[in-house]
């Protein structure tokens, strides 16, 4: 079966690499270690993504895991510093996603994703609009790697699992798109990804 379809996550494959001064930032208002406000944030960013909490509830549970409480206001200055660290995007990345769309091919985006950088991505980021689909975790209430989400996009882009490529910087993802049949490929960088696109037979 000939790859018809390429899905890609968002963070750290379409984007570059988290912006980790934004990390120290927040680190350094509320007192903490860096690393040790990092692993209460990721230990809680599930259901973030997947768009049953409110931002200001899961900065607030991962602050009463770290023992501090701000107001509102700070807390809402802490979302936007963690929703900017994100907002880099690689511009290589974006031509491989606008090449493949040029040459025919579907383009999709698969990414788990809290509402209020989504909301601010689609109007402030242009690569947004290159895909033919794209498939959120907080607006489906699925996250990666459940299985549910992979099957929305492959019915979203009306492709098989073996006619689809995806890429992703996690390997529990690249393990959960690889169980229901898709191609999928641990990302390194635009240059190793568009090598693979073409030893599966993609013309580009």
């Amino acid at each position: 079966m000939s790859v018809k379809a390429v899905v890609l996550d968002y963070g750290q494959v379409i984007s570059l690499a988290q912006d980790y001064s934004k990390m120290e930032e927040i680190a350094r208002r509320i007192e903490r270690d860096c690393e040790e406000f990092k692993t209460a944030l990721w230990a809680l960013r599930g259901e973030y993504d997947r768009g049953t909490i409110s931002e200001r509830d899961y900065f607030k549970q991962v602050l009463s895991r770290l023992n501090v409480s701000l107001d509102d206001d700070s807390i809402d200055e802490l979302v936007m510093l963690d929703s900017m660290s994100w907002k880099n995007v690689n511009p290589k990345t974006v031509s491989l996603m606008e090449e493949l769309k040029a040459a025919g091919y579907l383009v999709g985006i698969l990414s788990n994703m809290p509402k209020n950088f989504l909301t601010w991505a689609q109007k402030n980021l242009p690569v947004f609009s290159v895909p033919h689909a794209s498939v959120f975790s907080c607006d489906v209430h699925l996250i990666k790697p459940e299985k549910a989400i992979y099957e929305k996009m492959l019915n979203d882009l009306n492709v098989r699992a073996d006619e689809t490529v995806f890429f992703d910087d996690k390997i529990e993802n690249i393990k959960g798109a690889s169980a229901l049949g898709i191609i999928a490929v641990l990302w390194e960088d635009p240059e190793c990804a568009k090598q693979k696109l073409l030893s599966l037979g993609v013309d580009l």
